[in-house]
């Protein structure tokens, strides 16, 4: 399968591997910012198969991880209500909160329904006049676009019944956040292949430049993710800090300008609470004036409270990439993806969850 099979090819893959070998003389920390890299990485075994000099850091490239507690909260909150119909992606239900999750409130006879599109949430509130349709709004700027869309058409079709609980956040701000973080040991990026191919890379040139770090925009696969480690590290070893681009067959420096023509329509820059790593200075979109009725903040009243994490979670910490998963003591035991403590052990691209699943049992590269 063209762009497929071969960013999986055997042969590619080992001499990427003995590339970077050749090329590193010293230890570099390099974290790759996205979820779906981190599986990648730890799925197909690329994370052992590197030389000892190279460690790989997992960054909080997870939004269904770094979706705080308190937001967790206020979709319960807004799903026990009973004129109220929440609708989800699926691996937001089993998110902890500081008490029930949605798949718990679902049990407990909340209105809650798994979406594939936020698309059917809008048509969800056509068909149920008299009921209240929310859409948990969460994600990088990757999920922004149909987001943003959904309240175009709602205003379009004269929908007044729908509303989004957003919880959007950016991918650069956290950047900077980690960089700037006192106990900071990053010395390289490989950046998010999907964000990057709805917002381009342009913004990412300052952050390179005023950190000193190298960042490499990569795909998913494992050809993908060797050739950004091996651009990374030619960059460090030659003392340079730049943006580069491996992904080029699918990302452009401008990114797409429909998807952020449309993102800039319905949301704003906003300050952003992060699940581990506080609030960050305009790192999130919020709803803007014009279609603040389409805000389920505005529009219900929530109680203001602040979520309470587990106190034996260490997401916060491996969400900035200061541990690793098997770091925490609950890992594996008090946690695991049926009950888990925190969001990285229930989310598909939650680094606790891969390595629950992939770390002892890798899957070959084909």
């Amino acid at each position: 399968m063209k762009y497929l099979s071969e960013y999986r090819h055997a042969g590619t893959v080992r001499h990427l591997l003995a590339e970077i070998k050749e090329q590193v003389t010293r230890p570099w920390n390099i974290m790759e910012i996205c979820g779906g890299q981190t599986h990648s990485l730890v799925r197909n075994g690329i994370i052992d198969m590197l030389p000892p000099e190279v460690t790989m850091i997992h960054g909080p490239g997870c939004p269904v991880c770094v979706t705080p507690v308190a937001m967790i909260d206020k979709a319960v909150e807004l799903a026990m209500r009973e004129e109220v119909i929440i609708c989800s992606f699926g691996d937001m239900l089993r998110v902890p909160g500081s008490g029930i999750n949605l798949l718990e409130a679902k049990a407990r006879g909340a209105d809650v329904r798994i979406v594939y599109s936020p698309l059917e949430a809008v048509n969800l509130a056509r068909e149920n006049p008299h009921r209240e349709v929310v859409f948990f709004a969460v994600g990088f700027e990757t999920t922004a676009p149909p987001n943003a869309l959904s309240v175009i058409l709602a205003e379009k079709s004269g929908v007044a019944n729908y509303s989004m609980l957003v919880s959007h956040v950016l991918v650069p701000p956290a950047m900077e956040a980690i960089l700037s973080d006192e106990e900071n040991s990053i010395h390289g990026f490989l950046g998010a292949g999907h964000v990057c191919t709805v917002m381009g890379y342009r913004e990412y040139h300052t952050v390179a430049e005023k950190y000193g770090v190298p960042i490499v925009v990569t795909g998913f696969e494992p050809v993908d993710l060797l050739q950004g480690i091996l651009m990374v590290i030619k960059q460090l070893e030659a003392g340079e800090c730049r943006v580069e681009n491996q992904y080029s067959r699918v990302v452009k420096e401008g990114g797409n300008p429909h998807a952020i023509a449309t993102i800039d329509q319905v949301f704003t820059v906003a300050d952003r609470e992060w699940r581990g790593l506080g609030c960050i200075p305009h790192s999130g979109y919020e709803i803007n004036k014009h279609y603040r009725r389409y805000d389920a903040t505005a529009r219900f009243d929530l109680s203001p409270e602040e979520g309470k994490e587990s106190p034996l979670c260490m997401a916060g910490a491996i969400l900035k990439g200061l541990k690793k998963p098997y770091d925490c003591p609950a890992f594996g035991q008090q946690c695991t993806p049926l009950k888990p403590l925190g969001a990285p052990m229930v989310s598909t691209e939650g680094a606790c969850a891969a390595y629950y699943h992939y770390s002892q049992q890798n899957e070959p590269v084909s």
